[in-house]
């Protein structure tokens, strides 16, 4: 399996290999039948929430250990050094395929966290790390937000403070996806109150079963408890386990976000087809103007793909994509809220109304979730000022 394969041998060989591990994902029924699910945020107990993630995990190693994994990392990590694009040919295929579906952890745990460890990362740390999370033995769940900080992610206070060879760390996380069941959190800390906001921040990681780490869900609309608070009450932290030098956990932390755009750029597509598959099958006629919401769908799910081969060409032209990602942030944002006007147009007071009738109510999931979107990965704001910045040349606001 060396070398780099023709990308149409190399999803042909990844069909022939996923045909021997999991059965064919059943050819989509009639209209009503099978799940009606399309919640943004899983709605889950703490129970299937676990059970889910062993589920996945079961099937990560499986992908692994048999090459199909970690496709664009090196050898030494169990990887074939591909193209990052490959992956994505990969994940074609799979689609097609009955296998576990990956939860927020997952992406985070081998597309952000085990990224950063390779650039930030000590060769000890490699060594500790980069396998166990690609492989998903470990994962990996990012604590950065703050009640306080708001989107300004620079104005963090939780506090570490060094004591000879370990760190403790005080502070309060908030919106965690995945705290319950990850091994590893990433924390954005303040290790210098006196500097710059920017300059006095570092990055560990740290164990979510250490001594004072305490996870707490937070009740969604949505009734379920995707997101969690985490409080970290004197947690001791040992220096090997700090990522990257002291006070530049900015850089460290930009690097995770850089990597949590890029895989933004699909948000909300299965669910904008989701939406025109209930227009073409409404039991009456589309009114002009829903016919015309339906063609803005169509038309924004094609340009949001293409967006998203945009990115990729980035990638494959060994460039950091950060305006394309962000120009798919953005669109992937608003393409999920026209799908919520779209279905809201079409069922009316179908929608709130839990009846027990297929793909009516289920979508108030969608309605509540698709929002969160526009704050996750970067603010819509915060994108915007990306573009002004890099694409048309506008200064920077100064640094306060």
């Amino acid at each position: 399996m060396s070398g780099i394969p023709d990308p149409d041998a190399f999803r042909a060989q990844a069909r022939q290999w996923l045909a021997t591990v999991a059965r064919p994902r059943a050819a989509d029924g009639a209209w009503g039948s099978g799940s009606d699910s399309v919640a943004v945020f899983e709605n889950w107990s703490e129970q299937q929430e676990r059970e889910h993630t062993a589920r996945t995990q079961e099937w990560e190693r499986t992908r692994y250990d048999q090459g199909w994994g970690a496709l664009n990392w090196q050898t030494a990590y169990g990887g074939r050094e591909l193209p990052a694009y490959y992956e994505q040919l990969y994940r074609t295929e799979e689609a097609a395929f009955d296998v576990p579906h990956r939860t927020e952890i997952f992406p985070v745990t081998q597309q952000l966290v085990a990224p950063a460890i390779g650039i930030w990362g000590t060769d000890e740390q490699k060594g500790r790390w980069l396998r166990p999370m690609l492989r998903t033995d470990e994962l990996a769940c990012q604590l950065f937000s703050e009640t306080e900080a708001g989107s300004d992610l620079a104005a963090v206070r939780t506090k570490a403070v060094r004591e000879g060879d370990h760190w403790v760390l005080r502070g309060h996380k908030v919106w965690t996806s995945g705290a319950g069941v990850a091994t590893w959190g990433v924390a954005v800390c303040r290790t210098d109150p006196d500097v710059r906001k920017h300059a006095g921040i570092t990055v560990f990681l740290v164990r979510m079963d250490a001594p004072g780490v305490t996870v707490r869900p937070i009740q969604q609309m949505t009734g379920g408890a995707s997101f969690n608070e985490v409080y970290l009450d004197d947690v001791i932290v040992p220096d090997t386990d700090r990522l990257g030098p002291v006070g530049e956990g900015w850089r460290v932390t930009l690097s995770v976000l850089a990597a949590e755009r890029l895989d933004s750029g699909n948000l909300g597509l299965d669910n904008a087809d989701r939406a025109l598959d209930l227009a073409r099958n409404l039991p009456r006629p589309l009114t002009g103007g829903e016919q015309r919401q339906a063609a803005d769908l169509y038309l924004r799910a094609l340009v949001q793909r293409l967006i998203g081969l945009r990115v990729t060409g980035a990638l494959v032209a060994g460039r950091e994509p950060g305006a394309e990602a962000s120009v798919g942030k953005l669109y992937a944002t608003e393409t999920m809220r026209r799908t919520g006007d779209l279905v809201s147009e079409l069922l009316g007071p179908r929608l709130v109304a839990d009846t027990g009738e297929w793909g009516t109510y289920a979508w108030t999931e969608h309605l509540l979730g698709a929002p969160g979107y526009s704050i996750a990965g970067g603010t819509d704001e915060i994108q915007h000022n990306i573009l002004a910045e890099r694409v048309l040349g506008l200064p920077k606001e100064p640094v306060r």
